[in-house]
């Protein structure tokens, strides 16, 4: 680490806006300023084309403009589907079922992991959560495991496709991994995991604890701003689409991001939803918190700190192309700083042949986020949400499922990988 000294002041001021984006990263913002993760994510962005005199063309050329773009274009399709209530609708139906308790539990866990390959973790635990903490109450469930299932199997399903959640939509980008090879491989671990989480939930340590009989179902009713009325039309468009973008992906080698982009024209030419409602949709927050991050991590890259904190790891036997190493590392990060930045720390550092470890990068990203209540969004969005329907959920309820689960299916992560590989 000697050749740390021979660093300029421009690179250690880089270093230092650098910290302080990741701090904001970790801690959701920065003490005494009205900042987010993305707030903070632009300003340092600013502060580093400042300190470097970085060219605005040069900023541009650091960010992964297919990655935005699809990113925009799934935004896009899932608020199609939400705008048409079709994810109301879905859960609405799996909760009129007359199942058990452990039956109702798998099914829920089975649309919300099968939903969220295709259309976000984070959309689906928007639109599904007050609908199943109603239902849960109605029936005289308790609610809080079905919503901490329903955020964990959210994250889970998300990890199947690269199209799942942001993270392996930068993953599948950036190392131009073939959509049905990450399919392939990541199936098999996803279902497993879905199953570990379904058994962990139905008959656990204290699974039913505050679970009165089960009561008969009955229709779960919503204010409207809480959930748009189901139009058969507009959710079969949004259908059509996406199931024609998965089909191209999986079938074709067209590129996946033009693909993505004419889908989401073809939804907006619309004669019911106004432009300006989907747009609404478009978490324009999550796009800001990317493309700072890409010019954040671009400067700090030029300054040849990252590299050699690669090289003094592996002179301590620690590398980043061992799949142990990249479970703990992707594991432990994710919790500190969040999945997305996560993977934008390791991405560029993972050998020679980068697709087998970013398929396990993907999945370790993904799966670590259940192990804390701040793991990832769509915990925090289940918990907010649960909230105003007066379900407390605080980081001890998420802990007793979220820590065992979590380690279950980074397990079976690793002895898939390890069997497969």
């Amino acid at each position: 680490m000697s050749a740390a000294l021979n660093h300029t002041a421009t690179d250690w001021a880089v270093v230092a806006v650098f910290a302080t984006v990741y701090l904001g990263m970790f801690l959701g913002g920065l003490p005494r300023l009205k900042l987010d993760r993305s707030g903070v994510a632009l300003l340092g962005a600013i502060a580093v084309i400042a300190f470097t005199g970085m060219p605005l063309e040069e900023a541009a050329r650091a960010v992964d403009l297919p990655t935005i773009v699809l990113l925009f274009a799934f935004m896009v399709v899932s608020a199609q589907m939400r705008l048409g209530g079709f994810y109301t609708e879905v859960t609405r139906r799996v909760g009129g079922l007359a199942l058990s308790r452990s039956g109702l539990l798998a099914a829920l866990i089975g649309v919300a992991g099968g939903l969220s390959a295709v259309f976000s973790n984070d959309i689906i635990c928007l639109a599904m959560t007050p609908v199943v903490a109603r239902l849960c109450l109605q029936r005289g469930l308790n609610p809080v495991p079905f919503l901490i299932g329903l955020a964990c199997a959210a994250n889970i399903g998300s990890a199947a496709t690269l199209i799942g959640n942001p993270q392996n939509m930068l993953i599948g980008s950036v190392l131009q991994l073939p959509f049905g090879g990450y399919l392939r491989a990541a199936v098999v671990p996803v279902a497993v995991s879905l199953g570990v989480l379904w058994a962990w939930l139905a008959f656990g340590p204290g699974a039913r604890a505050g679970a009165p009989e089960l009561r008969q179902p009955q229709g779960v009713r919503l204010q409207a701003e809480e959930a748009p009325a189901f139009d058969r039309w507009q959710t079969a468009k949004g259908l059509a689409v996406a199931g024609a973008l998965m089909a191209v992906f999986l079938l074709t080698d067209w590129n996946r991001e033009v693909a993505a982009l004419v889908g989401a024209a073809t939804l907006l030419l619309s004669r019911r939803f106004h432009s300006a409602d989907v747009m609404g949709f478009v978490d324009w927050q999550l796009l800001l918190l990317f493309i700072g991050l890409f010019v954040v991590n671009h400067a700090f890259g030029q300054t040849g700190l990252a590299a050699d904190a690669v090289g003094w790891l592996a002179a301590q036997g620690v590398h980043l192309t061992d799949p142990g190493a990249l479970l703990l590392l992707g594991t432990v990060l994710s919790n500190l700083v969040s999945n997305v930045p996560a993977v934008m720390l390791l991405l560029p550092h993972l050998g020679a042949d980068p697709q087998p470890a970013g398929v396990l990068l993907a999945l370790v990203s993904t799966f670590a986020g259940n192990l804390l209540l701040v793991g990832s969004i769509a915990n925090l969005i289940v918990a907010d949400l649960a909230a105003k329907q007066g379900i407390a959920i605080d980081w001890k309820q998420h802990a007793r499922t979220g820590v065992p689960v979590t380690l279950a299916t980074l397990a079976v992560v690793w002895g898939w990988m390890r069997w497969a590989g």
